[in-house]
């Protein structure tokens, strides 16, 4: 699923419409997967409400604390309660997703963002994705 939101803006609001859209077809047939096993984010994804969010889904968070974070729950000591769990050893696979994104930026004009409407911009995203994915698979020249 990709989703495409204002140039200037964060892309941490769309999480929730991201997991709703979800939808991971299954091999073997039947309903598709809509809970993945874990979401693995970075800095900007810390929010208590994206916590929140993953734990009643049952989505392991792997997602670091920010430093500003951590010194505000040091600050109030005992009330300031326990950190999130992270896991580092799992987090060092989220340079998948960075990677990809490097990639997708070496097209200029997903890097410049010049197209004024976001569905020429989305498809070619879209279209960027194919070519990618099409290249894995590695029967295409």
């Amino acid at each position: 699923m990709l989703v495409v939101t204002a140039g200037q803006a964060n892309d941490s609001p769309m999480l929730p419409a991201l997991l709703q859209g979800l939808r991971v077809p299954r091999t073997g047939g039947g309903h598709p997967r809509t809970t993945p096993e874990a979401l693995l984010g970075d800095k900007a994804y810390s929010s208590r409400g994206h916590r929140a969010m993953l734990a009643a889904r049952r989505i392991t968070a792997v997602i670091p604390q920010p430093s500003d974070q951590v010194r505000n729950r040091m600050a109030r000591g005992s009330t300031g309660g326990r950190p999130p769990n992270f896991d580092a050893t799992r987090y060092r696979d989220r340079n998948v997703v960075e990677r990809s994104y490097a990639a997708m930026k070496q097209w200029r004009g997903l890097a410049t963002r010049y197209d004024k409407l976001a569905t020429i911009y989305r498809a070619a995203a879209v279209l960027h994705a194919v070519i990618s994915w099409c290249r894995h698979i590695g029967d295409t020249p």
